[in-house]
């Protein structure tokens, strides 16, 4: 099935929501069925083939990215992520990997620098905020960039289903 930004823009300006805005479900869903499409796409194509575990966690960050948003005012979508980023969090630190537990945690803390709508909702924080998981562990923990980018990709690609779902590229 082919959706094209005029269905997107159909579908994000239909009055189901009381701020004639799409609600998280909207966005999660959107953004997990462009990011899976877009994963499916580079597999097929021999651009980028991750391993499944690897593949999921990236599914995880376009989740998290497509919702992020959001995450400054008190909604299900912030529940949501807030859950979805604690899960992540539990299972880093059950496995070992407290650096990278405490990268998430500080991602965490962005929105309450934000008032809703505000700056977390711009083209340029869509790459500013995905930002910070690229580049902390890079200059912290000496990760190759090359490792960290598939995640940044997955964040920003998520962020961007969430503002083109709230027209502000269409």
């Amino acid at each position: 099935m082919i959706i094209d930004i005029f269905t997107l823009h159909y579908i994000a300006s239909q009055k189901n929501y009381g701020d004639n805005m799409p609600g998280y479900k909207s966005h999660a869903a959107w953004g997990l069925i462009f990011g899976a499409g877009t994963l499916a796409a580079f597999n097929w194509l021999g651009w980028y083939r991750p391993e499944p575990g690897t593949a999921i966690m990236l599914m995880g960050f376009v989740a998290l990215g497509s919702l992020f948003p959001d995450v400054d005012t008190d909604s299900i979508g912030q529940k949501l992520f807030y859950s979805l980023l604690a899960a992540i969090n539990l299972t880093l630190m059950f496995l070992g990997h407290y650096k990278w537990a405490a990268v998430l945690g500080f991602c965490a803390l962005l929105p309450v620098a934000a008032r809703h709508r505000g700056w977390i909702h711009t083209w340029w924080a869509m790459f500013l905020v995905p930002f910070t998981i690229f580049i902390i562990p890079i200059i912290f923990y000496d990760v190759s960039w090359k490792n960290i980018l598939p995640f940044y990709l997955a964040s920003v690609f998520g962020y961007f289903t969430h503002l083109l779902l709230d027209r502000k590229f269409v």
